[in-house]
């Protein structure tokens, strides 16, 4: 069977049609030249021959070391460079001579230079020292300086009592200013409150004062504590109104884990309590009116560890009052404030009773509330009382600086951990002042009113830039100071350790002047009345001393008391 395939295509998709076809001779239309013809017009180039070593010369070495021999060798560390007076196995005494010897402008002085030539070596990987002072050689000052002070509110504490009680004493804890223990008590003699008036003390977080982070309960009102034990911080001391001192471990609850026995403890209220840099983190002592400075255990409360009564010499030995301790670890030396308006120097290590109470510093016409050492310049320590505030030197009988007479009277103070010249003082109205005395020494350089009621305690945390201050209705104010109070000045404690020293200069020369003229006196009194006995005449004196003409007035004064009152 055939098969046919037909392709189909329309006449327009054939293009234009083909009408004739020419046929014409072959026409050249170009020529090309051969290679040997462009070969010969190019030059022909010389040819270099270059020969490349692509593997390294190597050359062969030997070395022949010197043969030699190890031998086994030990070294035997031990502590030395101490005096030959300091036994290096006790702490009390290598702890003792490190502060000493930290005191020593000669010791400051190289560590400063040591320390700077290690500053140096640290900052060679630095490019740009942001810290660095660019225009110090042009005598530029610290910003600080000119800052105004000022004080900050941070937050209030108030006593969850119904029964408001004063706050009597603020301790910090040593752990960075986080944490305030608080002593309530009320300190008015058989006030009718005390009955009524719960017991319990408070610890505060600073970060949460809506409620007391903890609760204290002892069995009387606490008068005092201190919560700033160096070696462990958990650990509390506190004196209470019946004059006993309780213990407390704040990892074992609100309870006191001792409590002193009401026989061996104090007859007063306790007013004062501190723990001791000693041996052991329990080592602690107190001091009350009744007269007593007692030494503790606060493991063992059961009867203290050394007794010290504090005696008037000059009034038939009668007991004297504490109220307020400043002891450093300083050869056992410390101070004892008392409620007769006297400062009693003391020394545990005398070798004898009688030679533990030194000398008596008498200033104040009421009883001293507060004293406090200069933390950098520990011969030199602040008393508060009365109305006004007091600088003395420990080795003259009399202040060195005086301040004026306020309206309100004043009751505590605490110097400034960052800057030698700055405290702060409370009273009664409710104001806090803080004196700066590397700029003014008349008047406090800030003065505010912290609270309506007055204020009966002011502590300051270690960095110096956190303050408390308790009032009488138990309201306790956490303030933050100002950077120019926080920020030490340039040369501020050289300045202030010379202001110190001129005040004392000048006092010492007024205390010998005055001297001289008593005796002066005296010999004038004593040539005049043996001359007066020579010629047969009265023995009336001439230049009297002032000391017999005082009692003769003060004699006469009780005398014309006396007729008025039988009248």
């Amino acid at each position: 069977m055939d098969l046919s395939i037909v392709y189909l295509k329309k006449r327009k998709a054939f293009g234009r049609a083909t009408t004739h076809l020419i046929i014409t001779e072959p026409e050249p239309l170009g020529e090309f030249e051969t290679n040997e013809t462009l070969i010969a017009s190019y030059p022909e180039r010389t040819r270099v021959l270059l020969n490349v070593q692509a593997v390294p010369e190597r050359s062969e070495h030997w070395v022949d070391p010197e043969h030699v021999d190890y031998q086994s060798h030990g070294m035997n560390h031990m502590e030395g460079g101490w005096p030959k007076d300091i036994d290096y196995t006790e702490k009390d005494q290598t702890a003792r001579y490190r502060k000493k010897v930290e005191k020593d402008e000669e010791y400051l002085r190289q560590i400063k230079g040591l320390a700077d030539g290690l500053e140096a070596s640290l900052m060679q990987n630095n490019a740009v020292d942001i810290y660095e002072n660019y225009f110090e050689a042009d005598g530029a000052t610290d910003t600080t300086s000119n800052e105004a002070p000022s004080a900050k509110t941070l937050a209030a504490f108030k006593d969850p009592s119904e029964i408001k009680r004063t706050a009597c004493r603020i301790s910090w804890f040593p752990d960075g200013g986080r944490k305030i223990a608080v002593a309530f008590s009320i300190m008015q003699f058989q006030d009718w409150r005390i009955e009524r008036a719960s017991h319990a003390s408070y610890i505060w977080d600073v970060n949460s004062p809506n409620e007391p982070d903890m609760a204290l309960h002892p069995v009387a009102s606490l008068c005092c504590l201190d919560a700033y034990n160096p070696k462990q911080q958990d650990l509390l001391v506190g004196g209470l109104y019946n004059g006993l001192i309780s213990f407390w471990d704040t990892r074992k609850g609100p309870s006191p884990v001792e409590t002193s026995v009401i026989e061996c403890s104090h007859r007063d209220p306790v007013y004062d309590i501190c723990w001791l840099a000693g041996k052991t983190a329990t080592d602690c002592v107190s001091t009350s009116t009744d007269g007593q400075v007692l030494w503790w255990d606060a493991r063992k409360l059961a009867e203290p560890q050394e007794k010290m009564q504090l005696e008037d010499k000059m009034n038939d030995g009668r007991a004297i009052g504490g109220v307020r301790l400043e002891y450093t670890t300083a050869g056992g030396k410390f101070l004892v404030a008392t409620e007769q308006g006297t400062v009693v120097s003391c020394n545990r290590k005398a070798k004898n009773a009688a030679d533990r109470m030194g000398m008596v510093y008498e200033g104040h016409s009421g009883p001293v509330y507060a004293v406090q050492r200069s933390p950098f310049m520990p011969k030199f320590f602040l008393t508060i009382g009365d109305w006004t505030w007091r600088l003395w030197n420990e080795e003259l009988r009399s202040p060195v600086i005086t301040s004026k007479y306020f309206m309100s009277y004043m009751t505590d103070t605490c110097w400034s951990p960052a800057r030698p010249g700055v405290f702060m003082t409370t009273k009664m109205d409710g104001t806090l002042d803080v004196w700066d005395i590397f700029y003014k020494q008349n008047e406090p350089v800030l003065s505010t009113q912290v609270h309506d009621d007055g204020l009966y305690s002011v502590s300051i945390e270690q960095q110096g830039s956190l303050l408390c201050t308790g009032s009488v209705d138990g309201s306790v104010y956490l303030l933050e100071l100002s950077e120019g109070l926080t920020t030490l000045q340039r040369n501020e404690k050289p300045q202030i350790t010379a202001m110190f020293e001129r005040e004392s200069k000048r006092e010492k020369n007024l205390d010998a002047r005055a001297k001289e003229l008593r005796v002066i006196r005296a010999k004038e009194a004593k040539a005049a009345e043996s001359a007066a006995k020579g010629e047969g005449l009265s023995a009336e004196p001439v230049g009297e001393p002032w000391d017999v003409k005082a009692k003769e007035v003060e004699a006469e004064f009780w005398k014309a008391v006396g007729e008025v009152g039988d009248d």
